[in-house]
C-alpha cells in the first residue's frame, strides 16, 4: 500500500565512486512510506551500494540523500539505525549468538545505560520471535539452524529496531522456493504496515510479483523506473542483460523466462 504524498527517501543526484570507478551515476528518485520498492540490475550494475548509500555507511561524492526528512549525512549512524535497519544477504560466521540474542542486538539503537535489555526491549523480541516463528529456536546457535530460518533471525533483528525504512540485499539467495515467498510475504506484511522496504535482487520475477514499483539499474545509471507491468519488457531485459528472453503476464503479474544469452 502507497501513500501518496507521503515521501520517505528522497535521493537527490547521488554519484558515488570506489576510489576512481563511478559506481553511482546521477540518481535521483523518490521514495513514499509504506512502498515496497525492488532494485534490480546486472552485477556491478550499484545495487548493493545504493542500499549501503541510503543508510548512512558510504557517503556519496555528490548529492544528497533525505530520509524521514533528514540529510543521511548529517546523522550518527545510531540515528539512522532508528530510522534504516539493514537486511545483509547472509550472516557472518563470527555471529554464532543464540537466535534470541542475535534478534536482541537490533534494539541496540535505543541502549539506555548500563541495562539495555529493559521489560519493553523483552517483550519486543518476544513478539517478533512469535511473528517470524522463530520463538522455538530461540535458544538454538545460529550455527544450528536452517537457511531460511536464518534469514528469517535476519529480518526480526531489523523489525525490532522498529525501523521506518528496511534495506534488504538479496532477501532471497541461499534459499528454496518455498522459503523465497515465505521471505518476501513477510517483507509484503511489513510494508502493509507503513514500513517501507528497499529490496535488491536478482530474481526479476520475485520482486516483479512482490513490488509496487521496480527500479532497473545498469553501469549506475537508472534505465527505467516505474511498476513491474511497466518497465520489465523484452527489450528492456535484452539491453540490460543481455538475454532474450519471453515476458509473460498474468494479470498484474509479469514472468521473465530466459531463452537464451545475446551473441
Amino acid at each position: 500500500m502507497l501513500y501518496e504524498g507521503a515521501v520517505i527517501i528522497k535521493i537527490e543526484d547521488v554519484t558515488f565512486y570506489y576510489e576512481s570507478v563511478k559506481v553511482l551515476d546521477g540518481i535521483t528518485i523518490e521514495v513514499q512510506r509504506g512502498e515496497f520498492l525492488g532494485l534490480i540490475g546486472p552485477n556491478g550494475s550499484g545495487k548493493t551500494t545504493l542500499l549501503r548509500c541510503i543508510s548512512g555507511v558510504l557517503k556519496p561524492r555528490v548529492g544528497v540523500i533525505y530520509v524521514d526528512g533528514q540529510r543521511i549525512d548529517k546523522l550518527k549512524l545510531i540515528e539512522v539505525a532508528q530510522i534504516c535497519a539493514s537486511v545483509p544477504t547472509e550472516l557472518s560466521s563470527e555471529f554464532n549468538l543464540t537466535v534470541s540474542d542475535f534478534v536482541f542486538l537490533g534494539r541496540y539503537p535505543y541502549v539506555k545505560g548500563i541495562w539495555w535489555e529493559s521489560k519493553e526491549d523483552e517483550q519486543i523480541v518476544e513478539e517478533v520471535l512469535k511473528s517470524f516463528q522463530l520463538h522455538h529456536l530461540a535458544d538454538r546457535k545460529l550455527s544450528e539452524i536452517s537457511s531460511g530460518e536464518k534469514q528469517r533471525a535476519l529480518l526480526a533483528k531489523a523489525v525490532v529496531q522498529k525501523p521506518k525504512v528496511m534495506l534488504v540485499d538479496e532477501p532471497s539467495a541461499h534459499l528454496d522456493l518455498k522459503y523465497k515467498l515465505e521471505v518476501m510475504e513477510y517483507l509484503k506484511e511489513l510494508s502493509r504496515r507503513k514500513i517501507t522496504i528497499i529490496a535488491a535482487s536478482h530474481d526479476v520475477n520475485l520482486l516483479s510479483k512482490y513490488c509496487d514499483r521496480i527500479i532497473i539499474l545498469n553501469s549506475g545509471k537508472i534505465v527505467s523506473f516505474g511498476r513491474p507491468e511497466e518497465v520489465i519488457t523484452e527489450e528492456l531485459i535484452r539491453k540490460v542483460y543481455g538475454v532474450e528472453a519471453t515476458i509473460m503476464r498474468n494479470g498484474n503479474e509479469t514472468f521473465v523466462v530466459p531463452k537464451r544469452p545475446l551473441r
